[in-house]
């Protein structure tokens, strides 16, 4: 099996990037997408262990994109082999900008009535990753979410996002992204195919969904990941079509954020499908 989408505690995941190749590992992954949101700080620390554990690290990202629609626009950056000096530099500055957004949320929650500090939520964002290797831990929604789980103001962190931290609600603040345009020449300078992730979160009709994918292959796009365990079998397969359809190459991940994520597991996608390798040998831009 291989999977190429997953997250360590550089952004939000659980676990370190060296316990995640670690997991991999077990679960007879051969190769591995380490795509952490807006951060490359883990890629160092997930190659030396899989070197260790003899799977094949795909370095990656998840880039927020600016988009105006009701839904996200995430893009995948699979491959980013020699990161750019621009590359960098973007990276860095949506770091600083999820900074500030954390502080506008605590203010909000400050105004609720809720007092907590950015060091109780980093302990929270070091998750089940306690030791000294590994970045520090980056904190987002989701540990605002295990705040309020933990405070008793709700019973599960999707309730958080329900009644708090959705779009509309009390403690929503728009994540700052980058043009795609700008996003997807940042990743192809750094020798990385720019991917669509997770595209039904698009919240397009399916008409409008594939034109917007041929305005975005025309501008740059270089594959969808057509299966996200998100989604229903039958519209991973319907995505697969129009990937292929349109010239774009097809991804497959788990999004694997941790243990206990509504039963995603690694090296698995929609429907709970085994993700082959035979995905990865039909991207002959990610076995360079």
């Amino acid at each position: 099996m291989i999977d190429l989408h997953t997250h360590s505690t550089a952004s939000d995941g659980s676990l370190s990037p060296e316990a995640l190749m670690r997991e991999a590992a077990q679960a007879g992954i051969s190769a591995i997408a380490l795509t952490d949101h807006d951060s490359i700080k883990g890629l160092d620390y997930a190659r030396n262990e899989a070197g260790r554990q003899g799977i094949r690290l795909i370095p990656g990202i998840e880039i927020e994109i600016n988009y105006p629609g009701p839904g996200h626009f995430h893009l995948l950056g699979l491959g980013i082999r020699a990161p750019s000096p621009g590359f960098v530099e973007a990276v860095e500055g949506l770091s600083l900008l999820r900074e500030e957004r954390n502080l506008k949320i605590l203010a909000l929650m400050r105004d609720l009535g809720i007092e907590a500090g950015m060091e109780e939520l980093r302990d929270l964002a070091r998750g089940e990753a306690r030791t000294s290797t590994g970045p520090g831990p980056s904190v987002g929604r989701p540990h605002f979410a295990a705040l309020l789980v933990k405070r008793g103001m709700v019973k599960n962190q999707d309730l958080a996002f329900a009644r708090y931290l959705g779009p509309g609600k009390p403690l929503y603040v728009p994540k700052p992204g980058l043009d795609f345009d700008r996003a997807q020449a940042l990743v192809r300078e750094s020798l990385g195919l720019p991917v669509l992730a997770h595209p039904l979160s698009l919240y397009l009709s399916w008409s409008r969904l594939r034109s917007f994918l041929a305005a975005l292959k025309d501008r740059g796009l270089g594959g969808l990941e057509a299966w996200h365990p998100a989604a229903k079998v039958r519209d991973c397969r319907r995505l697969e079509g129009m990937a292929r359809e349109l010239g774009l190459r097809v991804t497959a991940g788990s999004d694997f954020h941790s243990g206990d994520q509504g039963g995603r597991r690694l090296g698995r996608s929609g429907g709970g499908r085994k993700i082959e390798d035979a995905v990865l040998e039909a991207i002959p831009e990610l076995l360079d």
